[in-house]
């Protein structure tokens, strides 16, 4: 029997990774309407969870991207294991708005943050050649969209048969085969292409970094990436539910987007080993701006959110290995995961803002409206940002 090379390992434990920790996170929209009418909580309380989530989700990220580079991916994953995992159970056993915010919102963020596609698609980027490094990237940040796709109908179905409680009881349950795959991740890192790349303190890598008008573009464009999903991620559940009369609709709306990213993650991945990634982020980002015109000029119905989540679903992550491919291509795999890093959490302040301000906007106004505009916005705005990205490498001095 053949064996497999380190490249297929890597990508095969990164892909159910991936799945099960971006899966589980993608379902607390689904009890943010449950879980603020048992206790009486405005909107705004679980959003504000999820909000932290999302920028603790982020600020952690270039630390345990640090971690990853300098003491291996291995040691990242299993502390981002270990925190999800106590996140989940705490979420699923507090009553205050403080417990949820720790549970939900700390200790999930960094569960996410430290089993995420910052780690995941970083140790990818440097087990491949540079001429593979977005097409297999695609392949597993597309293979992880497998999770978003299931776990949310059966986080809606266990809801409504056994309530919140039980179902993040379940999804914490479901965190345990990362446990199993984390072994299989050779902690080595790979060859580099080309001349290795010299070791650099981390604030003089920071400096060059943000010295490049291309990586401070990326992090203005993933800004709004991270609007986007955040707000729909929380938003959209409640927002179907609430227009067209079917909690369970809201529900299948994120699995279809998950199951719709697959593909389109997969498609972008390939086009970007052929075409300019930042003429591709660009169409993703005026698409996504379309897509949210058109569902807001027709009267909401099932067949008009399918068709949104479909579409949506094309555009939702091909971002991810995009940006990643870019900072690698602009800098080199081996600093990936800290530069990239820093490019998610502002894709993760940006997700903040959208799930807080959603929750904010409808205490006050009762329905969604501005923060539609706002996404549209910002995405006509992230497709003029990549359009001056260039993606020439950029060799760095020690330090």
């Amino acid at each position: 029997m053949p064996r497999l090379s380190n490249t297929a390992i890597v990508v095969a434990a990164g892909a159910v990774v991936l799945a099960l920790g971006f899966g589980v996170r993608s379902i607390f929209g689904v009890v943010l309407d449950p879980i603020s009418a048992e206790y009486g909580w405005p909107r705004e309380v679980f959003s504000l969870s999820i909000a932290i989530q999302n920028i603790v989700w982020g600020l952690a990220q270039p630390g345990f991207g640090w971690i990853a580079d300098r003491f291996g991916d291995r040691r990242a994953l299993w502390l981002g294991f270990a925190c999800y995992a106590a996140g989940m159970l705490i979420a699923a056993l507090a009553a205050t708005p403080w417990m949820q915010h720790l549970g939900t919102g700390l200790l999930v963020g960094m569960g996410v943050s430290g089993t995420g596609f910052g780690i995941v698609l970083s140790m990818v980027g440097r087990a491949t050649a540079e001429a593979d490094r977005s097409r297999v990237m695609g392949t597993t940040a597309a293979l992880g969209s497998l999770g978003q796709m299931t776990l949310p109908i059966l986080a809606g179905w266990l809801t409504a048969e056994f309530g919140w409680q039980v179902t993040l009881l379940v999804m914490a349950g479901l965190l345990t085969p990362m446990a199993l795959c984390i072994p299989l991740i050779d902690p080595k890192t790979p060859p580099e292409d080309g001349p290795p790349e010299p070791e650099i303190a981390t604030r003089a890598l920071l400096r060059h970094a943000f010295g490049q008008t291309s990586y401070v573009l990326l992090n203005l464009g993933f800004f709004v990436c991270g609007f986007h999903v955040g707000f729909l991620t929380a938003h959209l559940p409640p927002y179907v539910a609430e227009t067209c009369g079917s909690v369970a609709l809201g529900a299948a709306a994120l699995s279809i987007i998950g199951a719709a990213n697959i593909a389109g993650t997969w498609f972008f991945g390939r086009l970007g080993g052929r075409y300019p990634k930042p003429y591709l982020l660009s169409s993703i980002y005026a698409g996504r701006a379309v897509v949210i015109v058109a569902f807001l000029s027709v009267p909401p119905s099932p067949v008009t959110v399918v068709v949104f989540a479909l579409v949506m679903g094309v555009l939702w992550l091909p971002t991810v290995p995009l940006t990643s491919a870019l900072v690698a291509s602009l800098f080199g795999p081996r600093h990936l995961g800290m530069l990239y890093g820093v490019v998610f959490l502002s894709h993760q302040v940006g997700a903040f803002l959208g799930v807080w301000m959603g929750g904010r906007v409808y205490d006050l106004t009762g329905a969604y409206d501005l923060l539609w505009w706002v996404a549209i916005g910002l995405g006509v705005l992230s497709a003029v940002v990549h359009l001056p990205v260039r993606e020439a490498r950029i060799r760095m001095a020690s330090a």
